[in-house]
């Protein structure tokens, strides 16, 4: 069986201004041929399709055609993120057959998509995560148990209890099915969350509630041996990356946990990512295989430093048709200073002066890009004190309401 992991394509996304649908499409042509040439049994996508939960008209266009595409050679598994909108995402899946399964209903995922092989000798078993925000899946993911009073027990407000909560389906079904002995059908997990230990960048969105946007790795992995999963192909953070222990065949209930990245970088955080898709095989003793296949970059990224002469000279040649973030560290702002980048580095998304010996832009607000420590060093700046926990709890749901705001936009 052979599996190809992406995720988090976010069509319809910038940078800095930079309309990149043109390059977007050219990775879904890419992403055709490689199914193609590498005779994929089924693609899965882990989130984040769109950038936005009402994208334009053009994106969703660019989307239906690539998966007409694209499912006249392999299945494609998908799932929203946490940028979809699962309902918008989801209308229609359940008049899809066969080659496009859409999992957008948190309802359904403790039913695997039954995967076959092109030969139909094999099978693998696909279980789909939605994007789960506790606010709005944690009363749908409630029971069987009951509390004192009778009624179905619901998980806690977090990320951890919904991810906890949705796993014992999963883990349930796999075991039930395995019971009942036969050749071992290997499992794989899509799930759209930010798994600790993962490394994040600059261009993932907030999704944290109650002051903690993470879930335990150990939560996806608790099923024991009879209901071990093989692969977890993971969405959200846009580095490429391995989480977890490395893949050991002797300690069962370990999976190969990866996360695919996006296939465009979304900010400069992301230059030095090898942005790829993972091409799994799987058989019944597990994970076989992972082989990386890079994705076409459009054009280079890169950041570059110095005097505005050093930056014409012809050291900095290489990055001269890159995007490129600049920073100018003259003592003096140079006179024309935008226009001699630019024409020096037509590409140029972002160009700061900031001088070696001055202070630094960032003097007297806190370096730390965390909003709610922004705003508690803000109450302490004026007020006088640190916020107690009354006023902490306050910015807090102030802060989520404005994500949440913000998802449904």
């Amino acid at each position: 069986m052979r599996i190809l992991h992406t995720s988090d394509w976010h069509l319809g996304r910038t940078l800095h201004g930079v309309d990149l649908l043109d390059h977007q499409e050219a990775f879904l042509d890419h992403l055709v041929q490689a199914v193609r040439s590498e005779r994929v049994d089924a693609l899965v996508v882990a989130g984040d399709v769109y950038d936005r939960a009402i994208p334009p008209v053009a994106v969703v266009e660019l989307l239906a055609e690539a998966l007409e595409r694209l499912t006249e050679h392999t299945r494609v598994v998908l799932t929203p993120g946490n940028h979809d909108s699962a309902t918008r995402l989801g209308f229609g899946a359940s008049l899809f057959r066969d080659q496009l399964v859409v999992r957008s209903r948190v309802e359904g995922v403790g039913s695997p998509v039954v995967v076959p092989s092109r030969d139909g000798t094999e099978e693998a078993l696909v279980y789909a995560l939605p994007y789960l925000d506790p606010d709005t899946c944690r009363h749908r993911l409630a029971g069987p148990e009951t509390g004192d009073d009778g009624a179905p027990l619901v998980p806690a407000r977090s990320h951890e209890a919904v991810a906890r909560a949705a796993m014992a389906r999963v883990h349930a079904d796999l075991a039930a099915r395995r019971a009942g002995g036969g050749p071992r059908v290997p499992a794989l997990l899509m799930a759209h969350a930010f798994v600790v230990g993962g490394q994040p960048s600059e261009s993932e969105r907030d999704i944290r509630v109650g002051g903690v946007d993470s879930v335990p790795l150990g939560v996806l992995t608790a099923g024991g041996e009879d209901a071990a999963l093989d692969y977890l192909a993971l969405g959200h953070l846009h580095g490429p990356q391995r989480v977890g222990p490395d893949l050991d065949p002797e300690a069962p209930g370990r999976p190969l946990a990866r996360y695919a990245g996006s296939p465009l970088a979304y900010s400069f955080s992301e230059r030095h990512h090898r942005k790829s898709a993972a091409l799994v095989e799987l058989g019944p003793g597990g994970v076989r295989s992972v082989d990386l296949l890079d994705v076409p970059r459009p054009r280079g990224l890169s950041e570059v430093t110095g005097t505005l002469e050093a930056l014409c000279s012809p050291a900095f040649d290489a990055q001269a048709q890159d995007w490129v973030r600049v920073l100018v560290t003259d003592a003096v702002r140079p006179p024309d200073l935008y226009a001699r980048v630019r024409a020096r580095f037509p590409h140029a998304l972002v160009i700061q002066h900031r001088p070696e010996s001055g202070p630094s832009p960032a003097a007297g607000v806190s370096p730390s890009l965390d909003p709610l420590l922004v705003a508690a060093e803000f109450v302490r700046t004026v007020g006088g004190a640190d916020p107690d926990g009354a006023e902490r709890a306050v910015l807090a749901r102030a802060y989520e309401a404005v994500l949440a705001q913000e998802m449904s936009a």
